[in-house]
């Protein structure tokens, strides 16, 4: 064990624990203060970012993952919004979700607190510091983050835009930690003594690989195979857009859509969805049925149902109910995020209610799957796990629970047959 990695993870814990009981006010400042400082320290950021780009560049790294390197000023600019959303919003430390007397002059609350330490683990993207960062001084958490060594440089630069607007609110910067070596990963993953919580964002092989190497409990997703789901009732021109939104306006993103489905009584009007595609460069690669509409698409293999492509490349295949496009979406999905098409409104709310993921739509693209399109202000991932938090995991996703009781000096031994009896009354929060 490096103990110089360890003392810096108990570090994290102890400036935690001063940053979960400090004043909402203190960590409303650190946010605005991180806006601040990340307009000022704009420059530096795009000068790292543009290095990181070159090298990964000239190393071949793939296109998708070249898009999720780059910090355009779009995505620049949603890093401010993500930030203003959550100095904006309300502070959820010791916020009271049930308050019940017990008897009287004993009072219980169960209060919202922080998980404390959190360890992400992320490939590519440098603006996920500054979302992860900043939801973890909202929700008064903790962190370590380990991000790709193609972003190297960038997240240098971010992380230290965290700890400067932490040290400017007057807590301790101590609280966000990077680490760049990818050997830290082991160390830390055996820190189950100090770190309550790892979140990997990247690859299905790479959570599982973090799931299989720690006792930690680990908060991750499978790949985002993501499907829309045309029906009979769909209107034609809104399976044209939504098609097109979820496939081509971030292909490299985890809730783009990876496999459309298409009712069979609906093939007479796909040829419009192919062009549409077509014309935006999208390789398509369809079943049969579809095939013999889009004559120049590619013939599709089993390998292309349960794909995630991250690029212009999407799955076609054709179905004959809504059941059976629900049973492949269960046997090929990863419960990410799943949408319909469909006019019929009966057949938009059994899909909602039947399909099992973290996100279901219905006339909508799959891209809404979103931390700051659901107004979260940011989200440290997108989980597909069944427990503790499912889809986008924000300020709420990191915290649990905590008790406190108020009393006057009462013992437990008061209590029992042919003692005082509890009164158990609920009160307002």
């Amino acid at each position: 064990m490096d103990e110089n990695l360890r003392a810096r993870a108990a570090a994290v814990r102890g400036a935690q624990r001063v940053i979960g009981s400090a004043p909402a006010e203190q960590r409303t400042a650190a946010l605005r203060a991180l806006r601040d400082v990340l307009l000022r320290s704009r420059g530096e950021i795009s000068r790292a970012n543009e290095e990181d780009l070159a090298c990964a560049a000239e190393e071949g790294l793939s296109r998708p993952l070249l898009h999720r390197l780059g910090l355009s000023d779009a995505k620049f600019e949603s890093l401010l919004e993500g930030v203003d959303a959550l100095a904006e919003g309300e502070d959820p430390i010791d916020r009271v979700l049930t308050r019940t007397e017990l008897d009287e002059g004993l009072v219980l609350e169960c209060v919202r607190s922080p998980l404390g330490v959190l360890l992400i683990i992320f490939e590519s993207r440098p603006d996920a510091v500054i979302q992860i960062g900043s939801l973890a001084i909202r929700s008064g958490n903790g962190v370590i983050m380990k991000g790709g060594r193609e972003a190297a440089r960038s997240n240098v630069v971010l992380v230290d835009c965290l700890r400067r607007a932490l040290e400017e609110a007057g807590l301790d910067p101590r609280a966000v930690l990077g680490v760049p070596d990818r050997r830290d990963v082991d160390e830390l993953l055996a820190l189950d003594d100090l770190i309550d919580l790892v979140i990997p964002r990247g690859s299905g092989a790479l959570v599982r690989s973090i799931q299989e190497r720690s006792r930690i409990p680990v908060l991750g997703h499978a790949e985002g195979v993501c499907h829309l789901y045309v029906d009979a009732s769909a209107d034609p021109e809104m399976a044209v857009r939504l098609t097109v939104d979820g496939k081509c306006d971030y292909p490299a993103a985890c809730n783009a859509t990876e496999t459309l489905l298409v009712h069979e009584s609906f093939l007479p009007k796909l040829d419009a969805i192919g062009e549409a595609l077509r014309e935006r460069g999208v390789e398509l690669r369809c079943d049969e049925p579809s095939r013999r509409l889009l004559p120049w698409a590619e013939a599709a293999s089993e390998a292309d149902w349960g794909r995630e492509f991250g690029d212009l490349t999407l799955a076609v295949r054709t179905v004959r109910s809504l059941e059976e496009a629900i049973d492949h979406i269960h046997t090929y999905g990863s419960s990410h995020t799943d949408a319909v098409v469909a006019e019929d409104r009966g057949v938009g709310e059994r899909f909602l209610k039947a399909v099992d993921a973290a996100s279901v739509f219905h006339n909508a693209s799959t891209r809404f799957a979103d931390g700051f399109r659901y107004g979260l202000g940011a989200e440290v991932g997108i989980s597909t796990a069944r427990i503790h938090a499912r889809g986008p995991v924000g300020v709420e996703g990191l915290l649990t629970t905590r008790w406190l009781l108020r009393g006057e000096g009462q013992g437990a031994a008061d209590y029992g047959p042919g003692k005082r009896a509890f009164t158990h009354r609920p009160l307002d929060c």
